[in-house]
């Protein structure tokens, strides 16, 4: 069976009326128990205290509010090559997500980074190109809703999404790009000395397959919603015409 079989509507909400159960289920159970781990088991840090306790929801958003743009980015070049309307019908479904994610990034880091800095805002390298992202995120959201016609919406927010990923990619890397800036390097990494300690890392790990599940199980509801909505308005559009 080829991937591309999955393009077809009928075939996509097949596939994601019995994968969406199981990946909303796991994803829940993922979030409570990451969640709960972090917030009421874990100590605090000698440093920041509880303030670092707020690791649990700001990384797990950033780097979904990252790469919910790169899975834009894929379904973009899909559309634009294959010409396959599920995929931008996923980039979009994908959008609001991903904005949300990015919101919550912007507003927990400010939450953790004011006893930290000493200020809730700093044009630090890292802060502003996600302040780009999130504005790239309306603009991309905007123009699906001002252009009426579907594919030539598809054609124009997929351009968009090509050039807004150069500032996902200057979220994921400006503190190695520029080593000025109050923000710190990832939590995360390859390097285990640069990791947060396990006591932190491990419910951490958790969390992040919980926003992971969550995204995709939004992103395949929210497709098929517009999947639906395509074929009200095809229908509706041939009653006029009847």
């Amino acid at each position: 069976m080829s991937f591309w079989e999955f393009a077809n509507p009928k075939r996509f909400m097949q596939l994601s009326s019995r994968l969406l159960p199981w990946v909303a289920g796991v994803s829940l159970a993922c979030l409570l128990v990451g969640l709960i781990w972090g917030f009421f088991f874990t100590p605090e840090d000698y440093r920041q205290g509880s303030t670092v306790k707020i690791i649990y929801l700001h990384v797990p958003a950033a780097l979904m509010a990252i790469n919910a743009w790169l899975m834009m980015l894929v379904a973009s070049l899909v559309w634009i090559i294959r010409r396959h309307h599920v995929s931008a019908l996923a980039a979009r479904a994908a959008a609001p997500v991903g904005l949300t994610f990015t919101v919550i990034a912007l507003i927990t880091g400010a939450i953790w980074g004011q006893p930290m800095w000493g200020t809730w805002w700093a044009w630090d390298p890292r802060l502003t190109s996600f302040l780009i992202l999130a504005l790239f995120y309306m603009g991309y959201i905007a123009m699906w809703e001002a252009v009426e016609n579907g594919d030539t919406a598809a054609d124009l927010t997929s351009v968009l999404c090509l050039v807004g990923s150069v500032f996902a990619i200057l979220s994921r890397y400006a503190v190695l790009f520029w080593n000025q800036g109050l923000h710190q390097g990832a939590s995360l990494s390859l390097d285990k000395e640069e990791n947060v300690a396990d006591v932190f890392y491990l419910p951490l790990l958790v969390c992040i397959a919980g926003f992971i599940l969550m995204f995709l199980a939004l992103v395949l509801l929210r497709t098929r919603t517009e999947i639906r909505a395509r074929r009200l308005k095809a229908l509706l559009n041939r009653e006029r015409m009847a």
